[in-house]
């Protein structure tokens, strides 16, 4: 194969943000890892989904995200008549990566919720594509490894240094 891969990436911001914190105490490293996945290969859709709360530091945050080149999709936060809060794009991350799929030679997932394992693995056999997941070892699905083509740990390379 002459050509670089074409890439399609997702990030479940939501997910990557607390398991990384939770493990590492450390934000996950949004240029890092667009430097890596994009190494020999021709990215050509990446979308971050994460849930509106309409504070200024969110949306510093996802001019970052942009300036990087990810085009971020936002949903509302809602907290629901109980007080439960509701906020995540596992649907809409889901119909993305469908739609990608057709057109790509990898896709790329950082996520390590194990929802995602149904659509790794129809993905890969519907599409024949790559799937890749990236998360935070040992908060990331069984499920999702093994339906992965390739597992990425998240670990200090994909991390920005500490505020301790």
């Amino acid at each position: 194969m002459g050509a670089e891969p074409r890439v399609a990436v997702f990030v479940d911001v939501q997910n990557v943000y607390y398991t990384t914190r939770q493990v590492f105490k450390r934000p996950f490293d949004y240029a890092a890892f667009w430097k890596e996945v994009g190494r020999g290969a021709r990215l050509v859709e990446a979308s971050a989904y994460a849930i509106d709360r309409g504070d200024e530091k969110q949306r510093q945050f996802q001019q970052i995200l942009r300036g990087i080149g990810f085009e971020v999709k936002l949903k509302p936060f809602i907290t629901r008549r109980d007080g439960s809060a509701k906020g995540d794009w596992d649907v809409g991350i889901a119909l993305d990566v469908i739609e990608a799929a057709e057109r790509v030679d990898r896709v790329v997932l950082v996520s390590g919720d194990g929802d995602f394992s149904i659509l790794a693995e129809r993905a890969r056999q519907r599409y024949g594509v790559e799937f890749e997941v990236y998360g935070v070892d040992a908060l990331t699905s069984d499920a999702l490894v093994r339906a992965a083509s390739r597992f990425v740990a998240i670990g200090p390379a994909l991390l920005l240094p500490g505020r301790n």
